[in-house]
């Protein structure tokens, strides 16, 4: 029979103790997050455990088959180790074949204990297989933080690797009684280290999920005239071992994508892999948020995938989904997290939805505003035209006639028609200005500046006011650089404004200016009057108002342009107004 040398059997209960914690907080991160290599990992630590248990049963008993079953346990928490590091980098599924490898710890534990009774032989192949098994799993963590750069990977890296070396020691120093008990107590920190180590993990996964949360939510918060579909897909790419996300749409039953970036893109045109179809079906329905495994081999399945369920239209579901080569940002949170931050986001994207709808129903209105004011503009054109051509004219052809028969008749009747002739001049004038109001023929003929200049003389003459125009900053290449519409809003700006000053600011004094810069012009009024209060600044300038600034402020709007009210210390009310002008 082979022997072992007497040990003391509290620190190895107390490593198995220890362990048997560790275990069972893995099988409860398992429980919590659904996550294969967690009760793969707390497998290989139970066996672990009952091969503790096993030898200290033998050291009390000293019967054979205790020390057969350590050794099996041993071989088993190898196997362990290295399935556990296979499922977390590679998602390898179980198969029936496993079994055969189960199997071999108990053939060569029996060959060994019973056949050859060799205790050094039992025990070194044991222990180098557990230390190569070990030294695997801290490579598989090597090349996850390679991969993602994970820092909790790089100290479970460290952990395993110098564990691996640890175990190599049982044959040269623990099993002759020279380690004993500080090897165990060895031991015993690795354990705890490997918990810490996986702890680290999980909360940097989370930390991870958290993130992505948060630069979804950062993303949809944005300009609502931005594309909020394509920033929901693209940030994800950024984050670690994501190579690729997919917005698919849910409704009556239809499953179709609806755009992809990254190696989501071609879903839509080569079709969609079987299993995140039915991720997607599941999250649709029963709220499953997480893929984790390839379904056969040669699948085209991500090792990664999460669903995330956007619901805000009770009749269709919008579903995120991201896929990766490392664990899935989602896979650490809870359910309840995905399903309320799911709802927010779906409700967000309504809303942006709804954001790029008024905008567009915005631009339309501008765009009617706009053909409206050009409709206008046009029948006051066209009314111009008829006074001009036609009522002008018969007031001409009366005036004549009117001379004419005055000539004609005795000179009691010709002071009568003398009264009749300077009531045909004031309606001569009368059409005149009415004419001139609706259509200045200087805008037409001469440009806007002449215009400009030509409406503050006429304020000059008839409204007795000092006014100054100045015009240095409007250069000489500027005409035709403004469009048709613009040069009427300006035109139209003055008119309204002047007009104001005159009737309402007991003014002395205006000054004007024109002004082309930042690639828009610029027409400032200002007059030394009395001012506007500033409950009546803020309504004048953005709420309802006079009719006057209203059509001023819509116009100016149709062409891109806009308006300023405000009271310079000084005093008064300075007007400012801006239109676009056109690249060279």
């Amino acid at each position: 029979m082979p022997s072992i040398p007497d040990l003391n059997a509290g620190a190895p209960l107390l490593q198995a103790a220890v362990t048997l914690g560790l275990a069972l907080l893995l099988l409860h991160l398992h429980r919590r997050h659904g996550k294969s290599h967690f009760l793969w990992w707390a497998v290989a630590l139970l066996a672990r455990v009952l091969s503790v248990a096993a030898i200290v049963s033998f050291m009390l008993t000293g019967q054979e088959p205790f020390l057969f079953l350590h050794q099996v346990f041993l071989g088993w928490t190898a196997l362990g180790f290295v399935y556990a590091a296979q499922v977390f980098s590679r998602q390898l599924a179980w198969s029936p074949r496993f079994l055969l490898l189960v199997a071999v710890p108990v053939g060569w534990s029996y060959v060994a204990i019973f056949v050859l009774e060799s205790f050094a032989l039992a025990a070194g192949t044991a222990v180098v297989l557990l230390a190569l098994a070990t030294a695997w799993a801290g490579i598989v963590f090597v090349r996850y933080r390679r991969r993602t750069g994970s820092p909790a990977a790089g100290f479970l890296a460290g952990v395993m690797l110098l564990w691996a070396v640890h175990h190599l020691d049982y044959p040269l120093l623990r099993a002759r009684g020279a380690w004993d008990p500080w090897g165990y107590y060895l031991d015993i920190l690795f354990v705890l280290a490997m918990g810490a180590g996986i702890l680290l993990l999980v909360i940097e996964e989370q930390r991870e999920g958290l993130l992505t949360l948060t630069a979804l939510s950062g993303d949809l918060r944005g300009d609502a005239s931005a594309d909020s579909r394509n920033a929901l897909l693209t940030r994800p790419l950024g984050l670690r071992g994501v190579r690729g996300a997919a917005l698919f749409r849910a409704h009556a039953g239809v499953i179709a994508p609806v755009r992809g970036v990254g190696d989501c893109a071609g879903w839509g045109v080569d079709g969609v892999p079987r299993e995140i179809h039915a991720l997607v079906a599941a999250a649709a329905t029963a709220g499953r948020t997480r893929l984790e495994g390839r379904a056969s081999v040669g699948s085209e399945a991500p090792a990664f995938a999460a669903a995330l369920p956007l619901r805000a239209d009770p009749e269709a579901t919008d579903l995120l989904v991201i896929i990766g080569d490392v664990a899935a940002p989602f896979a650490a949170l809870d359910d309840a997290i995905l399903d309320v931050v799911g709802e927010q986001v779906g409700h967000a994207l309504e809303h942006a939805d709804l954001s790029a709808r008024l905008a567009a129903r915005t631009h339309d209105l501008e765009r009617l505003s706009l053909r409206m004011l050009q409709e206008h503009e046009e029948q006051r054109r066209r009314l111009g035209r008829e006074l001009h051509d036609e009522t002008a004219q018969i007031f001409s052809a009366l005036k004549l006639q009117l001379g004419l028969l005055r000539e004609e008749v005795a000179p009691e009747v010709q002071e009568r028609i003398d009264r009749l002739i300077a009531w045909v001049n004031r309606g001569t004038g009368s059409v005149r200005t009415a004419t001139e109001g609706l259509r200045p023929a200087l805008l037409d003929d001469l440009g806007l500046l002449p215009a400009l200049r030509a409406l503050a003389a006429e304020v000059r003459e008839w409204g007795g006011l000092e006014v100054e125009f100045d015009a240095s900053g409007w250069p000489a290449t500027a005409r035709g650089r403004l469009a048709h519409d613009a040069e009427v809003a300006l035109f139209r700006a003055q008119q309204e404004a002047l007009s104001n000053v005159v009737r309402h600011a007991h003014a002395s004094r205006v000054g004007l200016s024109l002004a082309i810069r930042d690639g828009r012009a610029h027409l400032r009024i200002h007059d030394d009057g009395v001012g506007l209060a500033p409950e009546l600044l803020v309504r004048a300038a953005s709420g309802p108002g006079r009719s006057g600034l209203i059509g001023m402020r819509e116009r100016l709007a149709a062409v891109g342009g806009g308006l300023s009210l405000t009271v310079p210390e000084g005093g008064g009310l300075l007007v400012e107004v801006h239109v676009p002008v056109r690249d060279r």
